[in-house]
């Protein structure tokens, strides 16, 4: 069930995020970027946006970033990934849409890092519209939200 997305007021943070975010359908994952920055500079967290050609190259792009921060060259409070992928004729979709989500997955545990899963795989465009294009239930927001809670949570451990 889709949640409206309130406006919630946030104490000012000094986090730093990385937003991976691909460049394939670019229309609905640009409505999500669009609000996950928002949410971010409305925290006053700094904000870096490296685009991809499409959803499954995203996990290199976050792996390395994490493995950039923990490196110490510039540690991140968390990772927002962001994609769409549309369900064609084939299981193409679905394996592409696992693979990613495993892949986030390790490279969480492994950095211990929060890496946030906004790749989607969508049925129909209209259901990406509702989720990715709108103020009410828009994912780039929702996918912030958890972000900010989560590198709070991990700093707060």
């Amino acid at each position: 069930m889709l949640r409206p997305v309130k406006t919630v007021r946030r104490r000012k943070s000094s986090g730093s995020f990385v937003i991976v975010a691909s460049r394939y359908n670019e229309r609905y994952v640009n409505g999500m970027l669009s609000a996950a920055k928002a949410e971010l500079n409305r925290a006053g967290a700094s904000v870096r946006v490296i685009r991809v050609p499409g959803a499954f190259e995203i996990p290199a792009v976050a792996a390395k970033v994490a493995d950039d921060g923990a490196g110490g060259t510039g540690r991140v409070s968390g990772i927002i990934c962001l994609g769409v992928i549309f369900q064609g004729q084939t299981s193409h979709a679905q394996h592409i849409g696992w693979g990613v989500t495993h892949a986030l997955a390790q490279i969480q545990v492994q950095y211990r890092l929060p890496v946030i899963h906004g790749v989607f795989v969508f049925e129909k465009k209209e259901h990406a519209a509702v989720r990715c294009l709108g103020k009410k239930h828009n994912r780039g927001t929702e996918a912030a939200r958890t972000a900010l809670e989560m590198a709070r949570v991990m700093a707060d451990s």
